[in-house]
């Protein structure tokens, strides 16, 4: 019960951070367009499809519940349906006091992280950690009125344009990546670990060093939260200090334990994912970079993130000045143009440099502002399960590298609050369609990449793996609307249909015969796939 009532408490702190944008009623879309239908441009993605199949996710989600140190095989297999996780894990979590940490159990909450870290990675399944908030000891340097968990992450009343006013952080992170990067050329004499516990599984003669089950790792989460106050929101130059601590203890210049690049060079840092999805807060980060990093031999930016990371969720918000009252199809949204928008900043200021979006999703709830709805003879929960479908698909087609849906379960599906309802399994364990949809697609269409976009209305995507060629066809919209398509298959005789199916494992597949190459295929709301033969 205690693991529940963490679960609520952090899910309304999560919930504090998402003031997305709001707007008008379902209604609003019965006769809308796509928002942008240039999609024939579109170029080829690097990133299999799987990337855009991941997950936000907590340490219960993988443990038993009395019995927080081992493994719910039963939860792991339900993870199985991602290729991926972004672990919200709280700092306290692993420095319950200054300068004193725990992983194997933890001493708050008695989690075994190496266990957890070792199974996914077993599973295949990649984890982006996201070491957020404060820890009690550090929030508590606060005036008791400024203190909240989500506070600025640097003690109270040090200049907060210095990257030194984050080291605490930023040791923090230099420990976590000692022990979980791929780097096993580390002084020992750096790693820590909290002896006072007789259970605890570090033994004194023994140091944990590059166990190479993390290969990224998020430098908190929103961090330009402006709905909280100046206690908790930095601005893009502030922020840009922070990540240069955590990055690589601002240079090197912090110290031989500070930062993560310090401790392993090979972790991808990703910088907290912005609440508010505006590319010129990157662009100010950038140039703080420029002025007080410097510029590399290449001539490039000394850059403190090795990723751009932006949330944004779909509804009607973008028509009525940022008031929401319903979630909205991904392509009727703004969503496909602010994924624009980031690429071309990324493309002009920092080439190379992919951009992830790290919470996106739907509430199956019936009155949140960020609600799927039900559209004919589809409940909402399989409406929110085509559109998170096709939200990843639209991030494949814009190019993004890694799409990341909130969350893996719920607090409560019958709340009014947004994001309480956006689960992907039910609270008995069992899978929701939006999981078997992930899962489905992951197992047929997970190692393809995106290749072009044929159609805009109904969408057509080609993927491809070496030579192997698999049709996606959607209608994007949602009112329920159906269409015909004259697929060319070349000179191919024969073609597999797939269809997503609620509650299984696998989708339904039929052969089908081509007519000198040609195939009508039925097309709805609902992603089919036409696998090429």
């Amino acid at each position: 019960m205690k693991y529940l009532t963490l679960a609520i408490i952090l899910f309304f702190v999560l919930l504090a951070c998402k003031m997305k944008t709001r707007g008008e009623n379902a209604d609003d879309f019965v006769n809308s367009t796509v928002v942008s239908t240039d999609l024939k441009n579109s170029p080829a993605s690097t990133s299999p499809f799987k990337n855009y199949l991941h997950v936000n996710a907590f340490e219960w989600d993988v443990t038993q519940q009395d019995r927080p140190d081992l493994i719910d095989e039963k939860k792991l297999n339900l993870l199985k349906s991602f290729s991926g996780i972004r672990h919200y894990l709280d700092w306290m979590r692993i420095e319950h006091k200054q300068g004193q940490y725990t992983f194997n159990p933890n001493r708050n909450g008695g989690w075994n992280y190496d266990l957890i870290y070792q199974k996914l990675k077993e599973a295949n399944i990649d984890v982006l950690v996201d070491l957020k908030d404060c820890p009690d000891w550090l929030m508590n340097t606060y005036p008791e009125k400024q203190r909240a968990n989500d506070n600025v992450p640097a003690p109270y009343g040090l200049d907060r344009n210095k990257p030194e006013s984050y080291a605490i952080q930023a040791k923090a992170g230099f420990q976590f990546a000692a022990r979980y990067g791929s780097n096993k050329n580390i002084d020992s004499s750096l790693v820590t670990v909290d002896q006072s516990l007789r259970w605890n599984g570090d033994k004194a003669n023994v140091i944990k060093i590059g166990l190479g089950f993390i290969k990224y790792m998020e430098c908190d989460n929103e961090r330009d939260k402006w709905w909280k106050g100046k206690q908790a929101q930095l601005s893009p130059e502030e922020y840009a200090a922070n990540m240069s601590a955590f990055y690589d203890g601002n240079k090197g210049k912090m110290g031989k334990n500070v930062g993560v690049k310090t401790a392993d060079p090979n972790i991808v840092v990703v910088m907290g994912g912005l609440a508010t999805a505006d590319p010129d807060f990157v662009i100010k980060m950038i140039n703080w970079c420029k002025k007080n990093r410097g510029l590399k031999k290449d001539g490039t930016v000394d850059l403190c993130f090795d990723v751009i990371n932006y949330h944004l969720y779909a509804n009607n918000g973008f028509l009525n000045n940022g008031r929401a009252t319903v979630g909205v199809a991904p392509e009727l949204s703004n969503i496909g143009d602010v994924a624009d928008q980031f690429m071309q900043m990324a493309e002009k200021n920092t080439p190379n440099v992919p951009v992830w979006i790290t919470e996106t999703g739907y509430d199956i709830g019936e009155h949140t502002p960020q609600r799927a709805i039900a559209i004919g003879k589809k409940t909402a929960s399989i409406t929110q399960a085509d559109w998170n479908l096709r939200t990843a698909l639209l991030y494949a087609r814009k190019s993004l590298q890694k799409c990341m849906f909130y969350m893996l379960d719920d607090v409560d599906s019958t709340s009014h609050i947004q994001y309480s309802s956006s689960g992907f399994v039910n609270g008995n364990l069992s899978r929701r369609p939006s999981a078997d949809y992930m899962l489905q697609t992951k197992n047929l269409l997970g190692n393809y990449f995106y290749q072009a976009t044929l159609s805009a209305d109904p969408i057509v995507d080609l993927y491809k793996l070496k030579q192997h060629e698999i049709y996606v066809l959607t209608i994007p919209d949602q009112k329920g609307r159906t269409a015909t398509y004259n697929l060319d298959l070349g000179s191919s005789k024969q073609a597999i249909i797939h269809t997503l199916q609620p509650g299984k494992d696998v989708m339904m597949s039929r052969t089908v015969n081509t007519i000198k190459g040609k195939l009508k295929v039925q097309v709805s709301e609902t992603p089919i796939f036409v696998e090429k033969r």
